[in-house]
Parts: structure tokens; C-alpha cells; sequence
């Protein structure tokens, strides 16, 4: 881990991008999405702040036929890109769990959980850090992804596997914030090198 990192680099590396088997995903508040029809019992699991992840997340749900569920803080981060930074680097160096809206009654029907999020200060944000803390992961399939302004993945995935040990866990997708938007190929090919698709 470097020591000294110049502002200009944490401003390249720190982006805020932002049911399965013909059944209903039941969600209370939050923002959620179902589809029906889905071979696997899978759901897409994602933090977005400007839509970057979100873009990437809908990709996923459309190819996979997964339900979504967008985790949104109680909270909101504020308008101004700096202070964001600012509170993001005081709950990452606080191991912060802010609080997050709503909840996945029917968590545990789910065997596959794609995981998204912007690269916040070489990792994930810490909303979704509330959210491994509040559902129980063991024993799934854990599929990672996200969007980055130009640092790449730095150790969000490692701190995933880390955090979610008793988890199987595949290789994940790393998109530029600028390619979010128009992902569908990148999506489709990394769900077919991962064994999703065919």
C-alpha cells in the first residue's frame, strides 16, 4: 500500500458511478426490479451514486434474467463531488456501516449474487459493507463487479473474498466509468468466460 498518494491520483482512482424460476422477489422500500423466468436463482446486488454501476448492473439483469436490488444509504452522500470524497474516505478509514434502505425478504432463495460498485478509495464503498453485514452470504456464488475513473480494481475484490470467506467466488468484470453505458459486449463476454452464458 502506498504511503503518499497525490490528490490528483485518488481523483482518477475515486468514481462514484454510480426472481428467479418464475417467482416474485419480495423487497420491503429500496429500489428494486424483477424479472421472471431466470434458470438460476441469482440476483444483481449494486451501489450506484451517478449510474455508472447501475448501467453495468441493468446489462447484467437483462442478460441473466436476475432480480435487482439497488443499495441506497439512508443517508444521501452530499451534492458537491469533494465532499463526497470526504465523507467516503472518513467511513472507509472508520469501517463505517452507514445505514441503508430497504430489505430482501426472500434473501435466501438466491444461490447467485452479482455484486456491484464504483471503486471508492481503492474499494468498495461502504454501504456495501452494511450490506455483506446484513445478509448471509455463506454458501453462495458471489460474482463481483465495477466502475472505476481510471485506478482500475486496486483491492476491492481481494476485500470482498475477504470479508465473505465462506462464499464461492468468480472472477469479476472491471469497466471504466466511460464504458458503463455502452457495456452490453464487455458484459456478455465476460458472463460467457465466467460459465453463466453459453
Amino acid at each position: 500500500m502506498k504511503n503518499t498518494i497525490t490528490v490528483a491520483t485518488i481523483t482518477l482512482i475515486f468514481i462514484f458511478s454510480n426472481c428467479s424460476n418464475g417467482q416474485t422477489a419480495k423487497f420491503t422500500s429500496g429500489t428494486s426490479d424483477s424479472v421472471s423466468g431466470n434458470k438460476r436463482n441469482s440476483i444483481v446486488v449494486f451501489y450506484s451514486r451517478t449510474g455508472n454501476t447501475k448501467a453495468v448492473a441493468k446489462q447484467i439483469q437483462q442478460l441473466t434474467g436476475s432480480d435487482i436490488f439497488q443499495v441506497e444509504t439512508d443517508k444521501p452522500y452530499p451534492e458537491d463531488y469533494h465532499k463526497t470524497t470526504e465523507v467516503a474516505k472518513k467511513e472507509l478509514n472508520d469501517n463505517a456501516r452507514p445505514s441503508i434502505k430497504g430489505k430482501i425478504e426472500n434473501f435466501n432463495q438466491y444461490d447467485i449474487v452479482y455484486f456491484g460498485f464504483p471503486i471508492w478509495w481503492g474499494t468498495y464503498p461502504m454501504a456495501m459493507a452494511t450490506f455483506i453485514d446484513n445478509y448471509k452470504l455463506e454458501g453462495k456464488t458471489i460474482i463481483p463487479f465495477c466502475t472505476h475513473g481510471g485506478g482500475g480494481v486496486d483491492n476491492a475484490f481481494t476485500d470482498l473474498e475477504k470479508a465473505t470467506p465462506k462464499a464461492t467466488h468468480l472472477n469479476g468484470l472491471v469497466l471504466s466509468g466511460g464504458q458503463a453505458y455502452s457495456s452490453k459486449n464487455e458484459v456478455e463476454q465476460w458472463l460467457k468466460e465466467i460459465k453463466i452464458l453459453k
